[in-house]
């Protein structure tokens, strides 16, 4: 583990899913800018589909299988920790895989994993 792996490892997981969300939602919303011609609302409209918790933890559990043992320890952390936030419009259970959702895409953006980062937001497409 480099240098930079290890002080992104010392952050909390929920800061991991903070960066993570905000990955996540940049790149829903570029490829729908990129793919359609819709309106502000319409892309809108359509983003809240790819990026709200329940869609996130069905991307998060197709993906399962597909991880590498350091990307399920990466979930594991963040799913386990503990959120005093309760969600409004998700049950706790998928809220918890969202959010391990959000930790491992901010993980990889933090710790510079450019290749694999993309190569999950492209498979998150398409699930």
């Amino acid at each position: 583990m480099d240098e930079l792996e290890e002080r992104i490892n010392e952050l909390s997981p929920l800061t991991w899913a903070y960066v993570g969300d905000a990955v996540y939602e940049l790149y829903i919303r570029e490829r729908l800018a990129e793919t359609t011609k819709y309106k502000p609302h319409k892309l809108h409209i359509e983003a809240i589909k790819y990026v709200k918790a329940q869609a996130q933890a069905n991307i998060l559990k197709s993906l399962a299988e597909e991880l590498t043992e350091d990307e399920k320890e990466i979930v594991k952390r963040a799913r386990n920790t503990k959120n005093h936030h309760l969600p409004k419009n998700a049950e706790v259970n998928e809220y918890m895989y969202s959010t391990a959702f959000e930790g491992l895409i901010g993980y990889l953006y933090l710790t510079k994993k450019e290749d694999r980062l993309k190569e999950i937001l492209d498979k998150c497409i398409n699930i």
